[in-house]
């Protein structure tokens, strides 16, 4: 019988002590939450000589580099549909994957010059990418081009999975990177409206958009957009408020006069893309959800590449032919731009669960 007691005491101490795990880790997160204003300027790095554009063809480069922890032969265990265990998921990539697709990216992003560099889930001393510097590191392969970092994931512990409390994804630092060719009059982060449940929100993102502007010897402006909507939002609540904040900010610099170019990851599918021929399945959960196509008045344009397919499902690692796959990688452009070309590069997801997306454009 003692021992039977014992045995009681034991388990209901481990009980007692989970409560106080879970407990202390909402605590901490609420009090060290990220709360950024709606606007915020950005600190330019390695400032250009600040002069009107005379240029009026500029090319661009989209891309999410999924903090190079999500290569081809990477999983993550959360899309495997579990916050509370791994599954066999990875919760951080190991250190010799993410070496390699770093490497992999670097060799892209120096191969394939463009203006602008719109990327995605850059990493700045995160757990899950081994506390590297990538936004650092990017530079390095720019020299000549002017960047900044809006930061939309800033959590000091993300306690996940709950039940592998030594296995847990850590402090995330991370956001978006803007690389450019040319001097900016001004670089702003917009905070994206629409929030989880406070259980959740306090370990999610906090989405923006980071807003640049280039003055033109025309005296109008280049607006670029560097655009990441959010995920893990199934009926597009979320995405709804965020498009329409977005939408808002875009029409307004349009009716200035200023020519507008946005991209990024919007985590939604664009206006008239087909997806039949992709995956394996495109039933229940795994269906994309699509922007409306009357969203912007007429002469808005979508730029995408419905050949290539920009964004692999990543709860398995990837299987040519077999993981699902769709596109939600692109970029809208103001009336008064043309497109000249839009490719999606297809890298069969080598270095990231996403695939860039050149575009070139000509000012009108």
């Amino acid at each position: 019988m003692k021992a039977l007691r014992y045995l009681i005491y034991l388990v209901l101490l481990l009980i007692l002590a989970f409560i106080l795990y879970i407990v202390g880790s909402l605590v901490y997160a609420t009090i060290t939450d990220f709360q950024p204003e709606e606007k915020i300027n950005l600190d330019t790095k390695n400032t250009l000589s600040d002069q009107s554009i005379t240029d009026s063809t500029f090319t661009f480069i989209t891309w999410n580099l999924g903090y190079a922890g999500l290569g081809a032969k990477s999983d993550f265990f959360f899309n495997k549909g579990s916050k509370w265990r791994s599954q066999d998921g990875m919760v951080r990539t190991p250190q010799k994957y993410v070496k390699e697709y770093m490497q992999l990216q670097d060799d892209f992003l120096r191969e394939h010059p463009a203006d602008f560099y719109l990327l995605q889930e850059v990493d700045f001393h995160s757990k899950r990418s081994y506390f590297t510097n990538q936004v650092d590191r990017i530079q390095n392969l720019f020299p000549n081009k002017e960047y900044t970092f809006a930061e939309n994931y800033k959590v000091k512990r993300v306690p996940i999975p709950i039940l592998e409390p030594f296995n847990v994804m850590g402090k995330v630092h991370s956001g978006l990177a803007t690389f450019s060719s040319y001097a900016n009059q001004s670089a702003i982060r917009y905070q994206l409206p629409g929030e989880y449940e406070w259980s959740t929100r306090i370990f999610q993102l906090d989405r923006c958009i980071a807003v640049h502007k280039y003055p033109l010897v025309s005296g109008k402006e280049l607006v670029v957009m560097n655009i990441h909507n959010s995920a893990y939002d199934k009926a597009g609540y979320i995405k709804k408020q965020q498009i329409e904040y977005f939408k808002q900010l875009a029409l307004n610099e349009y009716e200035k006069g200023n020519h507008v170019i946005a991209g990024g990851d919007w985590n939604q599918c664009p206006p008239g893309f087909k997806n039949e021929r992709f995956g394996d399945s495109y039933e229940g959960d795994d269906a994309p959800i699509h922007l409306e196509a009357n969203l912007f008045p007429p002469g808005w344009k979508w730029a995408f590449d419905p050949s290539v397919h920009t964004s692999r499902k990543s709860a398995a690692p990837y299987e040519k032919g077999k993981t699902y796959t769709t596109l939600i990688d692109f970029y809208l452009v103001s009336p008064n731009v043309d497109i000249q070309e839009v490719k999606g590069m297809n890298l069969d997801f080598a270095a990231s669960d996403h695939q860039p997306v050149y575009l070139n454009i000509l000012l009108k």
